[in-house]
């Protein structure tokens, strides 16, 4: 066989050998990322840490992205909707935290979507925690994003201020935590939002209040059993909390639709629940869910929680 000189020793080595040892010492490729959409912030990926500052991405910022991806397949014909109208959009996330949702969300839909046009509407992180409201206001400005407003306020507190639009479009929580959705959802309600995008989280305060009456439940409902263990009244208290959620908004007039977000291998938190307000209003079914809630809390023994997922007073 050919023997080939190697300057990095006296010894001749074999055309494989020396193509390997090139090959090993040749300056690497950069890494092609498929999931990224034409014309996405790169700088703003790796602020998220979804992308290193190397601009790479690993398995877990992977999945992370494949979720907002698959988030913003349900946001998007929302936002087409609510922007069609010409009259300037509104989107409120709740519960922003660092605003991941809500700078993908822009970057996705002004940046990639609709590059080159201007589309009129705003996205509105609202968080309570004031030092990350201040970090996402200097990220936006240094990366242009000139239609995002962040707010440091509670919940209730957003429903009453005139920092946000009288009626809001579109309301996103995600994974709000315990009863953080539940906040979201009153807020949307006082605020007439046309859409509701929720992804529940760690639900503590139903599982609470079974716990609280069990031994009197057991004596009165055989259906008890299946909150009677402690892991199943955790377990069975977060599933009807989101059962109570969607009742009450179709209780409030709103289409449900209860779908997964990604696929279970990527996270145990994944309920999505999508509603929606009908252009035309159908009385019966909002009267019919508005009997099942009552019965629904009166059956559980939870009727001190009529209040929490109340229905809300028709806007004028």
């Amino acid at each position: 066989m050919q023997k080939t000189s190697t300057p990095f020793s006296g010894k001749s080595i074999g055309k494989s050998s020396a193509k390997a040892l090139a090959a090993a010492h040749a300056p690497k490729a950069a890494q092609v990322i498929e999931e990224l959409r034409p014309g996405q912030s790169i700088e703003l990926l790796k602020e998220l840490h979804i992308l290193t500052r190397e601009g790479k991405l690993n398995q877990d910022t992977r999945r992370k992205l494949k979720q907002v991806y698959h988030l913003y397949h349900f946001i998007a014909p929302l936002l087409e909707e609510a922007a069609a109208k010409g009259q300037g959009f509104s989107l409120a996330d709740h519960g922003a935290g660092k605003s991941y949702l809500g700078f993908i969300l822009y970057d996705l839909f002004f940046n990639v979507a609709h590059a080159g046009q201007k589309p009129s509407g705003r996205i509105y992180g609202i968080e309570t925690r004031a030092e990350l409201v201040e970090k996402s206001r200097a990220l936006a400005a240094r990366l242009g994003f000139a239609n995002m407003s962040f707010l440091n306020l509670t919940v209730a507190d957003a429903t009453l201020s005139d920092a946000l639009p009288p009626t809001v479009d579109i309301v996103t929580a995600l994974h709000a935590c315990d009863t953080a959705t539940d906040d979201a959802i009153a807020f949307g309600l006082a605020r007439g939002a046309r859409h509701m995008v929720l992804v529940p989280c760690c639900q503590a305060e139903v599982a609470g209040v079974l716990k609280k009456f069990r031994a009197l439940n057991l004596n009165r409902n055989p259906l008890a059993e299946l909150w009677r263990h402690p892991l199943h009244t955790r377990e069975f208290g977060s599933q009807i909390t989101n059962v109570l959620r969607c009742l009450q908004l179709e209780a409030n007039g709103y289409q449900v639709t209860v779908t997964e977000l990604v696929g279970w291998e990527h996270s145990m938190k994944n309920e999505l629940i999508l509603a929606s307000r009908p252009a035309t209003p159908n009385p019966a079914k909002t009267v019919a869910a508005q009997t099942r809630l009552r019965q629904v809390l009166d059956e559980l023994g939870l009727g001190e929680l009529a209040a929490r997922f109340a229905v809300a007073a028709a806007r004028p």
